[in-house]
């Protein structure tokens, strides 16, 4: 039986509809009481200046007031210069809410953009700037390190080589001669790595350079080995070659930028604005949770890009890491509260993450746009008991253009998280996947000190396992479980790597459910794609009313026992262009039924099936059982070729002869007006007939 949650999409943040307790504003004073009134000649009273001088006074004002308590910010920019922390002092009392919210009609901004100034022409020739560049470049004397830039337009890129293959292993690569040398600042330059898979990336410093041998080392590994795919350097002036870009040169002090406009630069200072944080106790069985915050109608922008360190613990293929400051907001040890109605925007890393302990938290109706990392992330903590981050709301999310320096960051993000409800957001424009869905797989329950998932084990909660432990041995640990995931819209992801997908679901629990969902151009030029996906030993779930339309390579790829039931799959473009791919038995409870197969091309592959395979359950590239549509519940699907349906007839004669889709039908399902995206259906439509439910496309995607 699936576990079904309900969660409502009504408002945490009641409190904002009544007066207010404190109000925050540019001009205000963190000596005067914080209430609306304008001051006087002589500046007596008014509102705060800081969002920390109110969460302050709040503390105090909850010793007198135990119903909600409003905290309006009045419209302007706050320059953060530290993390401004929530602990459980600011935790609303009993069922009370406390609340900070943009005062009504007004855009307060919260930034840690310091504004860079003293910009000067280069005089003379710089050594190195590319001959492009000369006497078009400016400088400005600096402190500090920081790793992004951002004039008024967003983020500015910085200097960057061509691409170039590289041979090496995972901290160390053979590089083209002459690109590289020992500069006096050489750990002031980076390496951006595009792997021997297809599906992931890094941004590592160098530690040295070795000249003579043609050889660069890297401060912290690569998830996997430097080479096949691609290298860029990037940070040093003799790559400054195009308008916008820009290096800093920390031994001189000094940044230098080809400016494209003249509004102002800014330099961040902070990677997290806000942070609430309970009493978390990572190696025990019970954090103290701070509850009943909310946070609406603010703005976020120039937040600093967070880089790897030795002791990160990834998750599965590095596409985020398990327990790291990389977001704007982040609730770490959090129940009941609430991101509401923000704006996160010209940011290096992320938008949003609950970490650890997080229940019943809602993030609703946010803008997230133009960051270098991920936009919402929930992540647990690594396989073993504690399971601790479930029942959360994430609804109503406008999510596009993020992975713009971490491509492997997707819209939505959930990792050892289950019982969460994630609907009517919309995806669009990322660099790899839209959404993801996954634990840790069978093959790294094995000891061992590596970034890539090992790490996040809860040796001391699992304890001993068998040497090679298969599937069952490890699935009680996997938390993904039970999530609906519903009435999203994903479109145009998967623009630079490939072999992802529009939703992903690997190493999860059971009971995932993946309904009413709209995925629809995945048009880029890579490979390798899926609308929707199972892998990686993914048991037990379902995927239901679900369009896939235009989408590359693959429409569905399914696995073992997971069900595929009342989809529509529309046009996938070739190369490939299979609509529904099996991969990897055995598929005993598996299912395809009540499914409309739809090409207007002649070039199409409906079904696909492996070759021979044996050996054990959710092996992951190695050993896998035979899979055969013959081992499917598969039956009252259509299958339709417009161009040529001989081609649709032959792979029903086919199934049919397994002794599969016995009442399947090769006939026109007869949709409204299908080259146009209309996929409802005609009255007189054979699929009502054999039981297809129609998909209700008005109800996906983004709500007023």
């Amino acid at each position: 039986m699936i576990m079904m949650l309900v969660l409502t999409a009504g408002t945490l943040c009641r409190a904002a509809e009544m007066k207010s307790d404190f109000y925050v504003s540019p001009s205000g004073s963190d000596n005067w009481s914080g209430t609306l009134a304008v001051p006087n000649a002589q500046g007596s009273d008014g509102p705060f200046a800081t969002l920390e001088r109110a969460r302050d006074a709040v503390r105090d004002l909850k010793k007198k007031k135990s119903t909600d308590i409003l905290v309006l910010v009045r419209e302007g920019t706050y320059q953060f210069e530290k993390t401004v922390v929530f602990g459980l002092d600011d935790s609303g009392v009993g069922d009370s809410t406390i609340t900070y919210a943009a005062y009504p009609g007004e855009t307060p901004v919260f930034s840690s953009g310091r504004e860079i100034k003293g910009w000067k022409k280069v005089s003379g020739t710089l050594a190195g700037l590319p001959d492009a560049a000369q006497g078009k470049v400016l400088e400005a004397s600096v402190s500090g390190k920081f790793l992004t830039l951002y004039d008024d337009a967003g983020m500015l890129p910085r200097a960057q080589s061509e691409r170039f293959v590289p041979s090496g292993s995972v901290n160390e690569l053979n590089y083209p001669k002459g690109l590289m040398k020992n500069w006096p600042n050489v750990t002031d330059v980076e390496i951006v790595v595009r792997p021997t898979r297809l599906w992931t990336m890094n941004i590592l410093p160098v530690a040295s350079v070795d000249e003579k041998a043609g050889v660069a080392r890297t401060a912290i590994s690569a998830t996997y080995g430097m080479n096949k795919i691609g290298c860029w350097i990037e940070n040093v002036v003799e790559q400054l070659d195009k308008p916008g870009e820009w290096a800093l040169n920390t031994k001189e002090g000094k940044v230098y930028l080809w400016p494209r406009g003249e509004t102002p630069v800014m330099a961040p200072q902070l990677i997290e604005f806000i942070r609430i944080e309970g009493d978390v106790d990572k190696k025990g069985p019970k954090d103290v949770p701070v509850r009943n915050l909310c946070f609406r109608g603010l703005t976020f922008k120039h937040g600093e890009r967070y880089t790897l360190t030795k002791d990160d613990a990834g998750t599965q293929h590095d596409w985020d890491m398990f327990d790291k400051d990389n977001a704007l907001v982040r609730l770490r040890g959090a129940e009941n509260c609430a991101i509401e109605e923000c704006h996160f925007l010209y940011s290096g890393s992320g938008a949003i993450r609950v970490d650890l302990h997080g229940q019943k938290n809602k993030i609703i109706g946010n803008h997230i746009e133009h960051l270098g990392g991920g936009g919402i992330l929930l992540c647990g903590y690594g396989p073993g008991t504690k399971d601790v981050n479930k029942n959360n709301l994430v609804y109503n999310n406008n999510i596009h253009h993020i992975g713009e320096i971490y491509w492997q960051s997707p819209g939505i993000f959930l990792c050892q998280s289950g019982e969460n409800r994630i609907a009517n957001n919309l995806i669009h424009h990322t660099n790899y996947s839209g959404m993801i869905v996954s634990g840790i797989v069978t093959r790294f329950f094995v000891k061992q000190n590596k970034r890539e998932s090992s790490r996040a084990i809860r040796w001391h909660e699992i304890g001993k396992l068998p040497a090679n432990p298969e599937l069952e041995d490890v699935r009680p640990y996997m938390h993904t479980r039970n999530n609906v995931i519903e009435n999203n819209e994903i479109h145009n992801v998967m623009q630079i790597l490939g072999d992802g997908n529009g939703i992903y679901v690997r190493g999860c629990g059971p009971g995932n459910v993946i309904r009413g969902n709209y995925i629809h151009h995945l048009v880029s030029p890579i490979n390798g794609q899926s609308g929707m996906r199972t892998d990686g030993g993914q048991m037990d779930t379902l995927f239901t009313g679900n369009l896939l339309y235009k989408c590359k390579s693959q429409g569905m790829t399914l696995k073992l026992n997971n069900r595929f039931e009342n989809n529509i799959i529309a046009d996938v473009i070739a190369p490939r262009g299979t609509y529904l791919k099996i991969v990897e038995g055995p598929m005993a409870g598996a299912s395809n039924k009540r499914n409309i197969y739809y090409s207007t091309k002649a070039d199409c592959t409906f079904i696909s099936e492996p070759g021979g395979g044996s050996g054990k359950v959710g092996e992951d590239r190695r050993g896998r059982v035979a899979a055969r549509m013959k081992d499917i519940d598969s039956d009252y699907n259509i299958y339709y070729c417009k161009a040529d349906n001989s081609r649709s007839d032959s792979v029903l004669k086919k199934l049919q002869g397994d002794g599969v889709d016995t009442n399947s039908r090769a006939v026109d399902p007869m949709f409204v007006d299908p080259e146009n995206g209309d996929f409802r259906f005609k009255l007189e439509s054979p699929a009502l007939k054999m039981g297809i439910i129609p998909i209700d496309i008005s109800q996906i995607g983004l709500r007023n």
